[in-house]
């Protein structure tokens, strides 16, 4: 099995999860914990370690974490190492609702590198201002 496992500061990741049970569905191999305020290394870590605990050496993952070089990836993946998961998973920084829906809607795809691809270039694609376009009455309006 392929888990997406979403790791973060404050309750990014648990929101997230949240918001995929909402469109996805609740799933079992969609998993989040999160490094909440005030919370140490330590605390983090032992509540991961509950939070893998379904994952096994001959399953995947994919890890969306919220900022790369973060606490919470960096212990995830220390923590994954450590139980020799390392090898057979892909891990993300910046991740975004729309990568973790891409990542979702198709995690247990035979193709995980285009999998992996679609998740950047749906979260890249929806990343963008958008334009605009106010009435001039409506504008003068809010004067």
């Amino acid at each position: 099995m392929r888990y997406l496992l979403l790791v973060s500061h404050g309750t990014f990741a648990p929101g997230l999860h949240s918001v995929l049970d909402m469109l996805a569905g609740k799933r079992e191999d969609i998993l989040s914990c999160s490094l909440r305020d005030g919370e140490g290394a330590d605390e983090y870590v032992a509540e991961l370690e509950h939070t893998i605990a379904p994952v096994t050496a001959d399953d995947e993952l994919i890890v969306l974490g919220d900022i790369i070089g973060g606490s919470p990836l960096t212990n995830a993946l220390n923590t994954l190492a450590a139980h020799g998961l390392l090898a057979r998973t892909r891990a993300f920084g910046g991740m975004s609702l729309p990568m973790a829906l891409t990542a979702a809607f198709d995690l247990q795809t035979d193709d995980l590198d285009a999998l992996c691809a679609s998740m950047v270039s749906e979260g890249q694609a929806a990343m963008r201002e958008m334009e605009l376009e106010l009435a001039a009455d409506e504008d003068e309006e809010d004067l």
